[in-house]
């Protein structure tokens, strides 16, 4: 289709299918890579990237450089595999293969680069691979091998040279480990029925398949998969493709896969293990699978429930069938990701495909689901289509966190998941690209190169702005239009009836994705002027705004410079405006202070005028214009003053969260104090509310996202001290314990109950949690105890619970990092987690930090409290000590780290006082 994008021989003469995924792959073709890219290169070249460290110089050999050369393409790989699930005679578990690519000269070369990492290739005389020539060519002789190890390449030089044109077969075979790091071929280990079971699996994305065989590991070079497992009798195995499996007579099973699709090596997987499955009996062979004990007690029958509507509207919305014959779903015990689009073998974490109605909770069921329809999105756009290199990953990861509420939302149409995209990408988005380390949805490609980079793509700005920037896109458009879209040409779309656009969608989109940050619109309601401004830089975007005046919408307003007056935004003194209608756009609003003082009005005599969503926007927006010094923080602060009479999740939940960044700012100042009392008041009328309705809190809300608010009613009640709501919860986890097996907690509530009652009590209260935690057999029950275990007040129970996350006997590493941010979470346990982390520094690199997605969370979790002067020095310190041993893909996450830090300091020195004033004169 064009630069940016790689589309394979294969699929090539599918053009008029794939013109289902057209709109944002012309968007990002248009936008990024085409001639645009370099008419605005000087506009938005250092003002638009995050400050990257220069590159040391190294030689201009080709295996000195992280790039595969544009010399060999790949057609199709038969591998064989042979995992050993039980150790050999050196206490080690292995895998031994054999692989054979058949690639085609594009450019004559006497050199081949092929990745390979930690796998231990058998000599051929002398050489590590054989060559031979396809269709009667006759290959060079290979001059010798070597491995480059820092770029991960086998190296081939050969006698003489490859003719372009001509295909050639690179043989190797090979041993590796199957060890226990989440990466490449690896093993997960987990007990059922008191016996330990060992199980292998993949994770390829981005950099791992390497790891498994030989191959060319970037997503651009596409090829299809010829795969054959050889396993013990008593497992299965799966991979991308329907298999045929044929019983050795060496009491072994050799199953072999069908050739895949040409695709991309990070989407290759196969598991071996001996789980079970269900399945829908329909055209589309959907299958979920998981441990037996899982299935036999039907925690895949929600996953299954939803699989085959979520596949159904894809279809409908990309206007294209399910492209393979079967959608195998896995979930496993070990997994780095919360799942993975493997094509035809999608993988997850247990907490992300596994339902129990009996133990998870309301929030468990709606993450299946968002979750489910993120990953079958990309069965169409990022595998059948696919970026061609990571510094475009914006594209795969966006759209897929764009439609999962889409999907979701037709398997489940009375949750309105539509909505919540304001709480889970927009303002999530907003948060990190509000900082100078930001950088804009599509970085350059040098920018990009090694493992850790790479790693650092899969960040909120590919995922939430991404969505945030697409969702933007189908309002301006109108939904119906965009829909359109996905089946016809960029240009079609601009000139469809109806569809009345300042500049092309080319044009208008150019500006948000090549540029970092977001703009603030100010409204000057005196006047009608409207203005936009970058919170740091001097950008300009072309911004579609929907408004409303007083009870009344209004139509759409384009700002297409800096500032324009715009007459029907001047109101009179009973009037308001508010702009941003629905949050259908990716910019934050401020008004002239007369303006603001009319919205509050309007709140606190009749909140429900302004729709929900904006009821939510209006808390957020305001709490980070002052946290920028664009507006007084008492009057964002007065914002919260209507809550009394809210009673809807997504106002509080995005309330709840600045106020959360509120207590982590001043629970060890003399703010907190009266903080805490104003914030008991506003929320004891929720709590009395939901006391009333479920019968003293004996049921729970029967709307789903009632249920929602109803855990933030109780979890805010219980924190500030509510009378009556701390004896619920401790009096529930004492029943608890008197009977173990018989836990009659709501499991909506069991993350609060279990918190409060193990931050209340002592060494009983724990050790009675830890046993639970350790005898659960659902995955997100264990999660609500691993994540309570954090909240106790006793340091010495905290410090050994952080030396159990370096225990993978007691905490899996999937779950490590995560559980030491749960632990900093804690005003107690954080000194003591930043302490753990700088004193275990080369540990948690070396484990997770080239290539784990969540080891920047490990930086941003430790130092999320940090707000003084010694903290920022301590921050500093850490990065000198440890340069050397370097931060990987926790790098941005330092960065952020150090300019957050530094950004609270001025903002508490400005704004302290006149917070503990306010609180003080608003509380009882």
């Amino acid at each position: 289709m064009g630069k940016g994008y790689y589309i394979s021989k294969h699929l090539a003469t599918a053009a008029m299918v794939l013109a289902a995924i057209a709109l944002v792959t012309i968007i990002a073709l248009s936008v990024v890579y085409n001639r645009e890219k370099s008419k605005n290169a000087a506009k938005f070249t250092n003002a638009t990237t995050s400050p990257v460290p220069p590159t040391p110089k190294t030689s201009n050999e080709p295996w000195d450089k992280y790039r595969l050369p544009d010399t060999l393409s790949p057609e199709y790989y038969n591998v064989t595999l042979w995992p050993r699930l039980v150790k050999n005679v050196n206490g080690m578990y292995i895998f031994t293969g054999i692989s054979g690519v058949m690639f085609t000269c594009v450019k004559k070369t006497d050199l081949i680069l092929i990745h390979s990492n930690k796998l231990n290739l058998t000599l051929f005389k002398g050489h590590h691979a054989k060559l031979t020539g396809q269709s009667g060519v006759t290959a060079p002789a290979i001059k010798t091998t070597w491995f480059q190890t820092e770029k991960q390449y086998l190296v081939i030089q050969l006698e003489g040279k490859l003719k372009p044109g001509k295909s050639y077969w690179l043989y190797t075979e090979f041993t590796g480990e199957l060890a226990d790091d989440l990466e490449g071929f690896y093993r997960s280990e987990y007990m059922e029925d008191g016996e330990k079971k060992i199980i292998a699996i993949t994770q390829m994305q981005a950099t791992y398949a390497r790891k498994a065989f030989p191959c060319f590991d970037e997503p651009g070079m596409k090829a299809v998969f010829h795969i054959t497992l050889i396993h013990d009798l008593e497992t299965t195995a799966l991979s991308n493709k329907t298999e045929n499996v044929i019983v050795d007579e060496t009491a072994v099973t050799r199953t072999i896969f069908g050739p895949t699709k040409k695709m991309s090596t990070y989407l290759v997987a196969f598991v071996v293990s001996d789980f079970k499955y269900i399945s829908a009996k329909d055209k589309k062979g959907v299958r979920i699978w998981a441990r037996k004990k899982a299935i036999e007690d039907g925690q895949g029958d929600y996953a299954l429930k939803i699989t085959q509507p979520i596949l159904e509207f894809f279809e409908k919305y990309y206007n294209t069938s399910y492209p393979l014959s079967k959608s195998d779903q896995i979930a496993l015990p070990d997994f780095n990701s919360g799942a993975m689009e493997n094509w035809g073998l999608v993988t997850y974490r247990e907490t992300a495909l596994l339902y129990d109605p009996r133990t998870s909770a309301n929030g468990n069921k709606q993450r299946i689901a968002t979750v489910v329809s993120h990953e079958l999105a990309h069965m169409w756009f990022g595998n059948l289509v696919t970026v061609k290199w990571w510094n475009d990953l914006w594209l795969n990861e966006g759209f897929a966190s764009y439609v999962e509420y889409l999907g979701a939302d037709y398997a489940e149409p009375t949750w309105n998941t539509k909505d919540q995209t304001i709480l889970y990408d927009l303002q999530r988005a907003f948060a990190v690209d509000s900082l100078t380390s930001s950088h804009p949805l599509s970085r350059k490609k040098e920018e990009v190169n090694t493992p850790s980079e790479i790693s650092e793509m899969f960040s909120t700005i590919s995922y939430s702005k991404g969505a945030a920037v697409l969702k933007m896109l189908s309002e301006f458009l109108t939904e119906p239009v965009f829909a359109k879209g996905l089946g016809v040409s960029l240009t079609a779309v601009d000139q469809t009836p109806g569809v009345k656009l300042p500049y092309s969608v080319h044009e208008i989109m150019n500006r948000w994705i090549l540029q970092m940050g977001f703009p603030v619109i100010t409204i000057d309601t005196r006047t009608g002027n409207v203005s936009q401004k970058h919170f740091l830089l001097d950008y300009e975007w072309f911004v579609p705004i929907k408004w409303m005046k007083k009870h009344q919408v209004q139509d759409q307003l384009w700002l297409l410079q800096k500032s324009a007056l715009h007459k029907p935004m001047k109101v009179s003194k009973d009037e308001w405006v508010l702009a941003n209608l629905h949050v259908s756009g990716y910019f934050r609003v401020n008004y002239d202070l007369g303006n603001w003082e009319r919205l509050l009005s309007q709140l606190e005599s009749d909140h429900q005028v302004i729709p929900v969503v904006n009821r939510a926007q209006i808390l957020d927006d305001a709490f980070n214009l002052a946290r920028a010094s664009i507006i007084n923080i008492t009057l964002a602060l007065r914002t919260t003053k209507y809550l009394l009479h809210e009673r809807e999740y997504i106002p509080w939940e995005a309330a709840l969260r600045n106020l959360n960044y509120f207590f982590q700012l001043f629970d060890r100042s003399e703010v907190y104090g009266a903080m805490q009392a104003y914030l008991k008041k506003q929320v004891k009328p929720l709590f009395e509310y939901f006391g009333i309705i479920s019968s003293n809190w004996t049921t729970v809300a029967s709307g789903h996202t009632d249920q929602f608010t109803q855990i933030i009613a109780l979890s805010l009640a219980c924190s500030t001290g509510v009378e009556g709501c701390r004896e619920l919860t401790r009096s529930w986890f004492k029943k608890w314990m008197q009977n173990p097996h018989n836990n009659t907690i709501h499991p909506n509530l069991r993350s609060t109950v279990y918190c409060d009652a193990i931050a209340a009590g002592g060494t009983e209260e724990w050790n009675f949690g830890w046993q639970m935690f350790q005898k659960a057999t659902v995955a997100a029950e264990a999660v609500k105890l691993r994540s309570a275990l954090a909240c106790t007040k006793v340091p010495w129970l905290l410090n050994r619970y952080l030396e159990y996350t370096m225990n993978p006997e007691k905490i899996r590493k999937q779950d490590a990092t995560s559980t030491i941010g749960y632990i900093a979470s804690n005003i107690i346990g954080q000194p003591l987690a930043w302490d753990f982390v700088r004193a275990n520094w080369d540990y948690f690199f070396k484990l997770y930090g080239t290539g784990s997605f969540t080891f920047s969370r490990l930086i941003s979790d430790v130092t999320y409290r940090f707000c003084t002067p010694f903290e920022l020095s301590q921050l500093k310190r850490f990065q000198k000590d440890n340069a050397e041993t370097g931060f990987g893909s926790g790098t941005q996450a330092l960065q952020q780290a150090i300019e957050k830090t530094t950004a609270k300091i001025k903002w508490l020195a400005e704004n302290k006082e006149p917070v503990l004033q306010w609180f003080l004169s608003e509380s009882p």
